[in-house]
């Protein structure tokens, strides 16, 4: 762990408190990892160094200094005697996060040396097996059980061996030895707890013990799984627990679990999924998640003509909101929500649920053109999770989805309009998926470097 930094030893190197890195976590400013047995959060030096070398060499800035050291932090507006803070001062202290828009020194890629294997579980319609074909990695075969996602993965890649069906059905020792990765993204499932240690034969039943056992028949170098962030909190952590140990047990060693956020990896979308990565354990080498960007991308990134993509998003067809629903969203403003409206909307619109605590920030939503997306859900009229255009009245469309998601345009959705929506919301985004990609890619090479790799 030479290479992380405990919460304390963090917050001492940059001069911030615990509680203010706890919260930059949950902002994803300074992403933590967890520890896989303690689960307690660590930090990787290089990314505290990348992201705060403000704060790490204020000793050496001899300006930056001085200010920290003034007792006038901050001035009083005369009249109001508010707080107000001198702009250039601020601009001098916090140069990491106002100018990200402006500076990006972050890159991820990395060229494959060798030819590099990937067989990919629970494939759904593409969005990780897209991303790893796009950081050099070939897909040999996909497993998906939905035979609208397997319909969708055959049209746009008739050379790709799409396996339909139940995994359970599968025997995958022909890639023994033959595959260097492994992946999936297994769902959550608790596990029936035989003992304080959990083996394989304990998650029978489980879609996660069909990882495992491809993973044991398959023997790669790494595999790969991806899934919710609840999942740290699932059964108050025993399903993650059990599923390092059953890891463990079939001869992977787990790295520090990370939630990434894929605004940090060019996905105009705020949306978190938790990597669980094993290495397998005859090799003595270290997984470096990807490092995040400063740059973060907005809807008018996704869907006009930029960055991202070279044209404005093409027209497609798409659900509507009943009349009712029209009716109350009008109200509501960009960047809004169900709490701009009048009092008496408010109650009628959220019935039981107005009295209920929390913020509900996604019910009644109204997605501005300068921030990213809210996480896309499977279905996009949904009741309490709308997301609503900015301009129009209306939900996204199947290809304003796609694009929130990264999906590129010449990708099709096979089946009804509800099939396409609901394929596109279950995915990993494209360019996290890539992103992650050069990573493993990354590691390929070094083990692939060595004089005698098994």
């Amino acid at each position: 762990m030479s290479d992380y930094l405990s919460l304390s030893e963090a917050a001492k190197l940059i001069g911030k408190s615990k509680e203010t890195l706890r919260r930059w976590d949950r902002e994803g400013k300074l992403t933590a990892v967890r520890e896989p047995m303690s689960n307690y959060r660590v930090y990787r030096k290089a990314e505290v160094q990348t992201l705060f070398t403000d704060f790490i060499s204020r000793d050496n800035e001899e300006t930056v200094s001085n200010f920290v050291k003034s007792e006038n932090e901050y001035v009083r507006e005369p009249m109001s005697n508010y707080r107000v803070y001198r702009k250039a001062e601020v601009q001098t202290l916090f140069t990491d996060f106002i100018s990200r828009d402006n500076e990006e020194t972050v890159s991820n890629f990395v060229k494959s040396e060798n030819e590099y294997q990937v067989l990919e579980l629970f494939a759904g319609a593409g969005g990780l097996a897209i991303g790893m074909e796009k950081a050099g990695l070939k897909c040999v075969a996909l497993n998906e059980i939905d035979k609208w996602a397997c319909k969708t993965l055959r049209q746009n890649r008739p050379n790709w061996k799409v396996l339909e069906g139940d995994i359970k059905a599968f025997d995958f020792s022909e890639y023994h030895n033959k595959v260097q990765v492994v992946t999936g993204g297994f769902p959550c499932q608790a596990f029936s707890y035989a003992g304080k240690k959990l083996g394989l034969a304990d998650a029978r039943g489980t879609l996660f013990y069909e990882f495992a056992r491809v993973v044991k028949e398959v023997n790669p170098p790494l595999c790969m799984g991806e899934n919710v962030r609840g999942l740290l909190s699932h059964e108050n952590g025993k399903t993650l627990q059990g599923m390092i140990s059953i890891l463990d047990e079939i001869g992977y060693n787990v790295v520090p679990i990370q939630v990434l956020k894929a605004i940090h990896f060019k996905v105009p979308q705020k949306r978190e999924r938790l990597i669980l990565v094993g290495i397998r354990k005859d090799i003595d080498l270290k997984y470096e998640y990807p490092i995040p960007y400063k740059k973060i991308y907005n809807l008018k990134d996704a869907l006009k003509k930029g960055e991202l993509f070279e044209s404005n998003v093409p027209k497609s067809e798409g659900a509507k909101y009943p009349k009712s629903k029209i009716e109350v969203l009008n109200l509501v403003p960009p960047k809004g929500y169900w709490r701009d409206l009048p009092l008496k909307i408010q109650k009628e619109f959220m019935g039981g649920s107005f009295h209920l605590g929390g913020g509900k920030t996604g019910i009644a939503r109204r997605i501005g053109w300068d921030e990213p997306c809210l996480t896309l859900t499977c279905s996009p009229a949904q009741k309490q999770t709308e997301r609503c255009h900015p301009d129009e009245t209306r939900p996204f469309t199947v290809r304003e989805y796609a694009r929130i998601q990264t999906f590129p345009d010449d990708w099709k959705f096979e089946g009804s309009i509800a099939q396409q929506y609901k394929q596109i919301g279950n995915a990993v985004p494209v360019n996290l998926g890539r992103e992650v990609g050069y990573s493993i890619v990354n590691f390929l090479n070094k083990y692939y470097s060595l004089s005698k790799p098994k």
